[in-house]
């Protein structure tokens, strides 16, 4: 397709984004706001670029229906399966899924822990690793068995939660209980940080 010019190409790329989290079209004077114009004759002309160009479909004077059109994949293509017992034949060299990960690690309300220690081990959580954690407001929400990280006695922990009645169960994901014991405490004994909803782990740099 033919290129963009710098401000065609951040009015596309924002909107591609904004309907990508929103599941709709922007107004303009939304778009006016994004751009900094205070005017709406300079959206319209970028539309109408970006319409011509092949970027987008719009219905001129109707904002609502603007859809982007061949627009690149987000995230990290998934080239298919890979097998963790024996070798096997290699998968091909097509792109046909792509792993997006800015939902998930861009939402304001997420944040990061490093972990420390080896209790969440067969959770497939090591030392040294980052868990990305989603706040709760109420803890009684939570499903049990979900991975948290917890405040008790002035100590955070990663654990499995599990809500027993009046009581609140940590369990770690490591069978050493001599190490590792069950934390079974009140309920309101415990903090509930947040819910775990994703691991990083580096492995450093080619």
């Amino acid at each position: 397709m033919e290129p963009l010019t710098e401000a065609q190409q951040q009015l596309y790329d924002w909107l591609v984004d904004y309907i990508r989290d929103h599941q709709h079209a922007p107004s303009i004077r939304q778009m006016m706001t994004a751009m900094n114009l205070k005017s709406p004759a300079p959206v319209q002309s970028r539309l109408e670029h970006l319409r011509n160009k092949g970027y987008i479909g719009w219905t001129e004077g109707q904002a609502r229906t603007i859809r982007i059109l061949n627009s690149h994949p987000q995230g990290i293509p998934i080239r298919g399966a890979i097998a963790a017992t024996s070798l096997v034949e290699t998968f091909p060299d097509v792109e046909v899924e792509y792993l997006d990960l800015s939902n998930l690690l861009l939402k304001p309300s997420h944040f990061a822990l490093k972990v420390r220690g080896h209790s969440m081990i067969d959770a497939l959580i090591d030392d040294g690793d980052i868990v990305i954690l989603q706040p709760v407001n109420d803890a009684r929400t939570i499903k049990n068995d979900t991975i948290v990280a917890a405040h008790h006695q002035g100590k955070a922990t990663l654990k499995y939660f599990e809500r027993k009645g009046s009581k609140v169960i940590l369990k770690p994901g490591n069978p050493n209980r001599e190490l590792y014991p069950i934390t079974e405490v009140p309920a309101s004994e415990v903090e509930v940080q947040g819910v775990l909803v994703g691991v990083w782990r580096g492995y450093g740099k080619l």
